[in-house]
């Protein structure tokens, strides 16, 4: 388990609702501290993914490994912005930044038909809410579990609450710009409280104000067996201790979440574009020929053949 910061990813949940009623609800869903990081995933996923965006990745497992060699070459020439026939650090990492906000944009232009219910190229906080929590609203007595009646009046607050956030203007109807930053808050500046109080309230179990080491760790693992935590939990806590715990108090609070969940210090993309040319620079001269990348094609795009097992591990997950 690495011990970066938190990455925060957009989940798009169905609430399949009595009647066949459902709607798409934007969820941000927190993924595991160090999920941001750089991983060896099989196949080469992760890296995929932060050099092609998850859809193209997912496309490119559809190719044959000639056509997927094929047109990485002509990404490799999109990429080289000044045509001198290398990719550098810089080239690349503006790539991938480039290829992160594009899946931001496109996921909220797939979305955004599902809440703009008036076609007014705007989306209303009342609109929202109705396509959300409208058959909650209308129909509470449906709701008797406690865990579906607990997880809607939570979240239909704290919506609210992302939603003004997010409203630059305060007229309670979402531009696309302010509708992508209710739902990628983790990518605007004036969003980022949000995204350190919503962390907290995710974790903090005790309602303290604070993350303990306990509750840091509980985000993470659920020791149901009680046997003994497994080494990379014992890192994790040894992390809490010298990393995260900045002030050693024994907890961490907003300064220290931010700290954590969105480190001013680590560039995902420089990161990702280091790891790309250092995997693939055969003569070390710290940038990439074309050969160079083609050489080592299956580390930037997947193929039917590369990704075959990773296919059914996905879609078995998907279900």
């Amino acid at each position: 388990m690495g011990s970066g910061g938190a990455g925060w990813r957009l989940a798009l949940a169905l609430l399949v609702l009595p009647g066949g009623l459902g709607k798409p609800t934007a969820r941000q869903e927190r993924a595991r501290p160090g999920a941001a990081q750089h991983e060896d995933r099989p196949g080469f996923q992760y890296d995929h993914e932060a050099f092609l965006g998850k859809e193209e990745a997912r496309s490119f497992d559809q190719l044959s490994p000639e056509e997927s060699r094929e047109r990485l070459g002509k990404i490799v020439d999109r990429i080289d912005d000044n045509k001198d026939g290398y990719l550098t650090t810089e080239e690349l990492k503006n790539w991938i930044k480039r290829v992160q906000k594009r899946y931001i944009y496109e996921n909220v232009a797939k979305v955004w038909k599902d809440y703009d219910l008036n076609k007014d190229n705007k989306i209303a906080w009342e609109e929202y809410k109705q396509a959300t929590y409208g058959y909650y609203l209308e129909n509470p007595e449906e709701f008797q579990d406690a865990t579906d009646q607990h997880s809607f009046k939570k979240m239909l607050p704290r919506d609210e609450r992302r939603f003004k956030t997010a409203d630059v203007d305060g007229d309670l109807a979402a531009t696309r710009e302010e509708f992508t930053a209710f739902l990628h808050p983790e990518e605007f500046e004036h969003m980022k409280n949000i995204v350190v109080l919503e962390t907290l309230e995710d974790i903090d179990k005790n309602e303290d104000g604070f993350v303990d080491q306990d509750e840091y760790i509980a985000d993470m693992f659920a020791n149901e067996e009680g046997g003994p935590e497994p080494d990379w939990v014992i890192t994790e806590r040894e992390q809490f201790s010298d990393f995260r715990d900045l002030n050693k108090d024994g907890k961490m609070d907003k300064e220290e979440i931010q700290h954590w969940i969105l480190p001013q210090d680590y560039d995902h993309a420089l990161a990702e574009a280091r790891h790309l040319v250092y995997e693939s620079d055969v003569d070390k001269d710290q940038k990439l020929t074309k050969e160079e990348v083609l050489d080592n094609w299956n580390m930037f795009v997947g193929s039917q053949a590369t990704n075959y097992g990773e296919d059914l591990t996905r879609n078995h997950d998907e279900l």
